[in-house]
């Protein structure tokens, strides 16, 4: 008997080579990923675009092979290349949020996926130090274009909860970095 779409376990398949993403990381990784996730799909109402959190397969290049990603937060505004649990058109947005199991490849192998395949922009979040990393697709590459690490004692002079983020496809959805990381101790 095969296992149920909710009792698969999460995976990924990079050149052929599944990765388990078991256990689940901490349960700091599902705030901030619902945080942004969150802010993201209000944005979008009324929108064709839609918002999927860790819960949507990515198959990168399904012409080659049956690779795929499983990314954090992932938004696609070309629904006809939705299918069942996949998607296999060109998102407009990724987020990896780090865990200490997967920080490697989601800095190397998944973003230079994300790139080759033309993700327009891709964050790296990491829990543990309270960052964001934002990479724009200049030119075929990934651009660092800007990075903060959270300073959110107000006594502090380089305090930034309050920066604001915004997405580079959707000027008009904006985030603080406390609202990133809001309610992550």
């Amino acid at each position: 008997m095969g296992l149920t779409e909710y009792e698969r376990k999460r995976d990924e398949k990079i050149n052929g080579v599944i990765y388990n993403m078991s256990p689940a990381p901490s349960y700091t990784h599902g705030i901030i990923n619902n945080n942004i996730n969150r802010i993201i799909g209000n944005g979008l109402k009324g929108s064709i675009c839609l918002v999927f959190m860790e819960n949507l397969d990515y198959k990168y290049h399904p012409e080659i092979n049956d690779d795929y990603l499983c990314p954090d937060i992932m938004v696609i505004c070309d629904r006809k290349h939705l299918k069942g649990g996949s998607y296999s058109g060109i998102p407009k947005f990724i987020v990896e949020t780090l865990s200490p199991s997967t920080a490697r490849r989601d800095r190397a192998e998944k973003k230079d996926i994300y790139e080759k395949a033309g993700v327009e922009e891709y964050w790296i979040v990491t829990p543990q130090g309270k960052s964001v990393e934002i990479y724009y697709l200049e030119e075929d590459k990934y651009i660092l274009e800007q990075s903060y690490i959270l300073q959110d004692d107000r006594e502090e002079p380089d305090y930034n909860a309050e920066t604001v983020i915004s997405l580079r496809a959707f000027p008009h959805i904006k985030m603080t970095l406390g609202e990133i990381f809001a309610d992550v101790d």
